[in-house]
């Protein structure tokens, strides 16, 4: 839901930017894209530009205040230092890297990768592929044999 994802990034902005209650271009896109957004509600498969769209202009017009006016940047104590609005911009754009779907799948694939690769090998050693059992515990057959106590079986993977 479009409008549930505006409140969000509104909600958890820099709220250091002073508020207006005058309407801006830029909400007037926002409203322009939820609208698009929402025309799209009953279709199964939503187009990649729209879902493109609404990443990109969500952040950029929700947050545009920070970009606009700066956020406030501190020392390492955290004491204020000043306003700046190259950090703001600098926060939008890491938020829009952030929730890039297209930057973010590589990353999932290789890391599952990675996981899958090591972790079946791991649950593999884990356990022995050749079993112990006592001749006591088979068949007649196998009891008369005579040599060892135990006989060995292949478990398998």
């Amino acid at each position: 839901d479009p409008s549930s994802v505006s409140r969000f990034n509104h909600a958890n902005r820099n709220a250091t930017a002073t508020k207006d209650n005058k309407m801006s271009m830029k909400q007037s896109i926002l409203i322009v894209g939820t609208v698009a957004y929402s025309t799209f509600a009953g279709v199964r498969e939503i187009f990649v530009t729209v879902l493109g769209y609404n990443t990109i202009e969500i952040v950029r017009v929700v947050r545009s205040k920070e970009a606009d006016n700066g956020i406030r940047v501190f020392d390492s104590n955290g004491n204020l230092v000043g306003v700046s609005k190259a950090a703001g911009s600098k926060d939008i754009n890491e938020t829009l890297v952030q929730r890039n779907p297209m930057i973010i799948a590589p990353v999932r694939h290789i890391s599952s990768a990675i996981i899958f690769g090591l972790m079946i090998p791991v649950s593999f050693s884990l356990f022995p592929q050749v079993g112990k059992i006592k001749k006591e515990n088979l068949e007649e057959e196998f009891q008369s044999l005579d040599g060892n106590s135990e006989l060995f079986y292949h478990r398998g993977l």
